[in-house]
């Protein structure tokens, strides 16, 4: 055998195997679930309102971060949306009663100056045919009496469209606008809620990594937190061991301080892999020497299985001892 290598892997474990299925033994070192808390864009911190070892609660607030091209941009989405809304109301409820009530008084003006301009037209013609006026006063008339008749049809018009109210595109476009406006906004609340960073799970703080007046990039951990209620540890095993585990199977472990209680686990996977040995084993000691990697699970109500210990699993399935 390697003794080069045996030096090498001795001190990371120590594995037992013996027949019958008992006594299959294999020491490790316990790890918990690390998540690293970090901005989804470049920012500046502001403040950090967690140091390492803090407990947390999902949802609470870790950092708090700014940048200022986002500032001031949500109070902007709701004045564009509340100003898009006001619009639609307003094409939806129609022209209200003084708005008619103008529109009918243009109406009657135009009329009134259009019959004027009628007279007027019909005395110069007479006067002209008998020659006490010039032709070019009836063409003038003609020209008055022409454009005072289409201010008054316009002015009908416009009477006819305001008692219609808005047309159906109109109101579909301001329909459009108000959902352009808070869709906007909601991007604004996003942008701005991504700025505040928040506890995702209940947990410790393992690294506070970053400081106030930092400028940090997307992705960079600005904390990290540790799950201490899902603890684990991996553990390797030769390949007599290996083809007896299973995924899900139940096993139980012990730490090395207290050897009298038991904590139970489960197989949460089996490395198909060898590690620590060379690609090719080309001997009969080589393959002997063959070590798969284990991942143990374990649900720690005790609190006790914490990160950094050292403990032996029992790979035999058998019921914790409390």
């Amino acid at each position: 055998m390697n003794i080069r290598w045996m030096m090498t892997i001795l001190p990371l474990l120590f594995v037992v195997a013996c027949g019958g299925g008992e006594g299959r033994e294999a020491t490790g070192t316990l790890e918990i679930v690390e998540i690293d808390v970090s901005p989804m864009q470049p920012a500046r911190i502001v403040q950090v309102r967690v140091r390492e070892g803090d407990t947390v609660r999902a949802g609470q607030v870790l950092a708090v971060l700014q940048q200022p091209t986002t500032q001031g941009q949500v109070p902007l989405g709701q004045a564009q949306v509340s100003s898009a809304r006001a619009r639609l109301r307003d094409l939806q409820a129609g022209a209200r009663a003084p708005e008619v009530e103008r529109a009918e008084a243009e109406v009657r003006v135009r009329q009134a100056e259009a019959e004027r301009a009628a007279r007027q037209l019909e005395r110069l013609r007479v006067l002209t045919e008998a020659g006490a006026v010039s032709r070019q006063d009836l063409d003038n008339a003609r020209a008055a009496s022409t454009q005072a008749a289409a201010l008054r049809d316009a002015a009908r018009e416009n009477l006819r469209l305001v008692r219609e109210g808005a047309r159906a595109g109109q109101v579909e476009a301001a329909r459009a606008e108000v959902a352009g406006a808070e869709a906007a906004l909601q991007s604004a609340r996003e942008t701005a809620g991504e700025l505040t960073l928040v506890a995702p799970v209940d947990g410790v703080v393992m690294l506070r990594a970053a400081e106030a007046g930092e400028m940090i990039n997307a992705g960079q951990p600005v904390v990290t937190l540790g799950d201490p209620r899902r603890p684990w540890t991996r553990v390797y095993v030769d390949q007599a061991v290996l083809p007896t585990l299973r995924v899900g199977q139940t096993v139980t472990a012990r730490l090395d301080a207290f050897p009298e209680r038991t904590f139970r686990g489960r197989i949460a996977s089996l490395n198909p892999r060898a590690e620590f040995t060379p690609r090719v084993a080309l001997t009969e000691d080589e393959r002997e020497d063959l070590l798969f990697g284990v991942r143990v699970e374990f649900d720690d109500a005790s609190g006790m299985l914490k990160a950094g210990l050292p403990l032996t699993v029992d790979l035999a399935t058998r019921e914790p001892r409390p």
